[in-house]
């Protein structure tokens, strides 16, 4: 069951592509923050773009939704791309090497309280969020 940003009582814990291809083989440390989080009232998420990168033919599609559905998707709205232009603009960066992490930090950003992002991107996403997103490397 996902909960909406009002029932949150700990920030957000967000998957990027790897991240959520990690989840997805069951990997024991993604797995295991997936579930602590989730115990502690943390929203786990994703955005609607990182669906779209981490999708791979070798997983059966009724598997890959059922697992997807226990997790928040959030769409890219004006908001979070507006958002993740600003990111990039400020970390000097550009080009679709950034842009699927622009939106996943600006995704994340946009939520109060802890913000957590599992990603295989860490470098780049200190360079967009600074301090403001813990990143765990996987």
């Amino acid at each position: 069951m996902t909960r909406t940003r009002s029932q949150l009582a700990h920030g957000v814990l967000l998957l990027d592509s790897r991240g959520l291809g990690k989840y997805l083989s069951n990997d024991p440390k993604v797995v295991g923050l997936v579930r602590t989080a989730q115990s502690k009232d943390t929203l786990v998420a994703l955005s609607n773009l990182t669906l779209l990168e981490a999708w791979n033919p070798r997983t059966r599609m009724d598997r890959f939704r059922w697992e997807v559905s226990r997790l928040e998707v959030v769409p890219v709205t004006d908001e979070i791309s507006w958002r993740a232009l600003d990111l990039l603009r400020n970390a000097h960066l550009h080009g679709h090497k950034y842009a699927i992490d622009s939106v996943v930090a600006a995704t994340a950003l946009g939520y109060p309280g802890p913000r957590i992002v599992v990603t295989s991107d860490v470098d780049d996403m200190v360079k967009l969020c600074g301090q403001r997103v813990t990143t765990v490397g996987v």
